[in-house]
């Protein structure tokens, strides 16, 4: 059932014009993973990589992101679904306003809302304002557990961030050190990681 649900909310967002993004877009950047996922990755948006494939994080931020699972012992096909606030490519990968945001927001709340993870990550500043309101801020909320309705939420640096700053991948690894933790106290006591 899980999938026929998502199946149905991607329809909605194919043909979606609550919002200017779809004018520019070469295609909708729905969310890849397990559908059945214990993580829930929300980033901010699909760049040029993602626009193309209509894959979620197959970029450079993607492909940093990948080795980080990898080194949690995490993989998209078992236990993450990624996905964004919106789901097109604001042109010249400029983030998202607000109007966009509030427009697209929907989509992403009920595709948690199937999927019903253990754990959702959020990556970068948007992605903890669009949950948390615009006063939040990634440098000082980034490493710390927050509650969004009955879910655990871990925000932490965007990839692409630590792809700008690459002295963040510290604090960012320490971050996911803390999900695995978490991962194991709620989904997997056996998870296996070899650096934690």
């Amino acid at each position: 059932m899980t999938e026929q649900d998502l199946n149905q909310i991607m329809d909605e967002v194919l043909i979606c014009k609550k919002c200017g993004l779809y004018k520019e877009r070469h295609r909708v950047v729905f969310g890849s993973g397990n559908p059945q996922a214990p993580i829930f990755i929300v980033g901010e948006a699909p760049g040029f990589e993602e626009d193309k494939t209509g894959v979620a994080f197959v970029g450079k931020s993607g492909q940093l992101l990948e080795k980080i699972l990898l080194a949690c012992n995490f993989s998209r096909e078992k236990e993450v679904y990624m996905g964004n606030i919106v789901k097109c490519r604001p042109p010249q990968n400029r983030n998202p306003v607000i109007q966009e945001q509030a427009a697209c927001l929907p989509y992403l709340e009920r595709q948690i809302e199937i999927i019903q993870p253990k754990i959702i990550i959020l990556l970068g500043s948007t992605a903890l304002k669009a949950f948390f309101g615009p006063s939040s801020r990634i440098t000082k909320e980034r490493g710390t557990w927050r509650s969004w309705f009955r879910y655990p939420v871990m925000p932490t640096y965007h990839p692409s961030a630590l792809l700008r700053n690459p002295h963040l991948k510290r604090d960012a690894w320490e971050d996911f050190k803390k999900v695995i933790l978490k991962y194991r106290e709620l989904v997997d006591k056996q998870h296996y990681c070899k650096y934690i």
